[in-house]
């Protein structure tokens, strides 16, 4: 049979073992995982694979979504070794397009976690931006540099997690009356490790360049930015110490054995509808309520309260190299949707200028899939106009284990979108 390659067609398979892990290495919690990549050549072929899926109970990636897995759709799942051997027997027997691109997923984690160990932990001073951060390392750096730039930086907290971790944020900018605000946040899901990467950059970069570069002078001037390194923290500390790609956050559900909900399909909007699962111990779990998670029911208190002042809303995930804005939960255009447009067209096209690296844009719902529940949506349903979510590198050969190597280069060029968007916010656009 003969099957097209198409860059929207193809999704990836991560197969990974369910043992005993630790903090860096995991012990050999993923040994014997596989990278496969697969390419349905129509609806039945995929709606086959949905039903396998199912019985292997596997865990999807990307999309986040079971019931949105078609032909055209870049997906990643999770399976037990054992199971993978089920899988790829039936991809040989059904002659359905693969390819087994990295055989042991494990010792791509064990090379990861050496390039890491020789970071210096200690002297904040000289904080490596090039390497992913602990939580731990992550807010010793925030309070650093809340007391070394007290002039642009202070540091605040919007509430607790569910385990009682703080939820902090750094708000940006020279101190003024009635200034208007940009809110970003990064890790809402726990996995994405390059998200909570590019926060901490963000940080760095606006802070050096407010002397150096008009546009970012100008850009905190008028607003503050309020930065949320890592949203999910729970869940971003059990990726380092236990499941490295755990999503959801680490709340207990009493009837059921699974702990977490998703908290990008947690939100006052379109909950519990397309793109979200009922099921506690499904990656996509919407939650008993809306706000159910203490994570999400504090930073939404704390922009509604602010949604006067905040003119844009941007929310940092992996991985797809796409920007979205609204809507998610269905296929209407926005109002403002020449302007909106118009900011995202300008945003891609600078991240293009850094390396060449293409994004696609466009609402998420025709973009990437039908979800409802998101931060973006809700964001945009209470007043904020203009409201992102940003799937940063890559399409899919490194998944959630982008190397540290691609930290720099993924971060420059999304500082040149970010930066585009906070001056498109100063021009009058109809």
């Amino acid at each position: 049979m003969e099957c097209t390659w198409r860059a929207s067609q193809i999704f990836l398979l991560c197969l990974h073992t369910w043992l005993s892990g630790d903090c860096h290495s995991y012990s050999n919690r993923y040994a014997g995982d596989k990278v496969i990549r697969i390419v349905p050549k129509n609806d039945v072929e995929a709606q086959e694979l949905k039903n396998l899926y199912r019985q292997l109970q596997v865990d999807l990636w990307h999309p986040s979504s079971i019931s949105s897995i078609w032909t055209d759709t870049l997906t990643d799942v999770h399976v037990s070794r054992n199971s993978s051997q089920v899988l790829l027997t039936y991809l040989r027997n059904a002659n359905v397009q693969h390819e087994i691109l990295v055989d042991n997923i494990q010792k791509v984690l064990e090379k990861q976690s050496v390039s890491r160990a020789p970071r210096n932990r200690r002297s904040l001073s000289r904080y490596n931006y090039e390497v992913y951060h602990s939580l731990d390392e992550i807010e010793s750096w925030m309070h650093y540099m809340n007391h070394t730039h007290p002039h642009l930086i202070s540091m605040f907290s919007v509430g607790k997690s569910y385990e009682g971790k703080p939820l902090h944020v750094l708000k940006l900018g020279k101190n003024g009356t009635k200034k208007k605000a940009i809110w970003i946040d990064c890790g809402i899901h726990a996995r994405e490790w390059i998200g909570p990467a590019f926060c901490q950059w963000f940080v760095k970069e606006a802070v050096s360049a407010y002397n150096r570069d008009p546009s970012m002078k100008k850009i905190l001037s008028i607003f503050y930015i309020y930065v949320m390194p890592v949203f999910n923290v729970d869940g971003y500390h059990y990726s380092w110490t236990t499941d490295r790609f755990w999503r959801k956050t680490r709340s207990k559900n009493r009837r059921y054995n699974c702990h977490g909900v998703d908290a990008n399909r947690n939100w006052k909007v379109k909950f519990s509808e397309e793109g979200a699962s009922l099921n506690p111990c499904d990656d996509t779990y919407c939650g008993p309520y809306a706000e159910s998670e203490p994570e999400v029911k504090a930073v939404a208190q704390f922009i509604y309260k602010q949604r006067k002042h905040i003119k844009a809303y941007l929310s940092f995930h992996a991985y797809a190299q796409m920007l979205l804005y609204p809507y998610s939960y269905q296929y209407d255009a926005i109002p403002n949707y020449h302007c909106v447009e118009s900011a995202a067209y300008d945003a891609v096209n600078a991240i293009r200028s850094a390396y060449g690296v293409r994004y696609q844009h466009g609402p998420a719902s025709s973009t990437l899939y039908m979800s409802s529940g998101s931060s973006m949506d809700w964001a945009y349903n209470i007043g904020i106009p203009y409201a992102f979510a940003f799937e940063l590198r890559d399409t899919g050969y490194y998944g959630f284990l982008l190397p540290e190597s691609l930290i720099k280069p993924t971060c420059t060029e999304t500082m040149l979108a970010v930066t585009k968007i906070a001056m498109h916010l100063l021009k009058k656009c109809r």
